[in-house]
């Protein structure tokens, strides 16, 4: 039978990023605090080191707008869907009475 994998949050990755990028601990002794394979932790330090130089460019907050709102053509699909569903609906319930 196979395991689930774990899967961690964003805020506890960039949490034990940030302690491993301090270097106060070693990378062995974060793992052992924050139950995190040591290998996580080296890539999620490598993330974030490569992900530092786009935090302050125009670019980097137009991506994370971007990615925060929703997709304006994916919503409407979705209200169509909806209203197909709801007319489908309506003619079943009218058929019944």
């Amino acid at each position: 039978m196979s395991r689930k994998r774990r899967e961690y949050g964003s805020a506890l990755k960039g949490k034990v990023a940030l302690e491993a990028l301090k270097e106060a601990e070693s990378i062995s002794a974060l793992a052992s605090r924050f139950d995190v394979h040591p290998t996580l932790i080296g890539h999620w330090k490598k993330r974030v080191i490569e992900g530092v130089e786009t935090l302050f460019t125009s670019e980097g907050a137009a991506r994370r707008k971007k990615e925060a709102e929703p997709d304006q053509a994916e919503l409407y699909e979705q209200i169509g869907r909806l209203k197909m569903q709801l007319e489908w609906l309506k003619k079943k319930v009218a058929q019944v009475e």
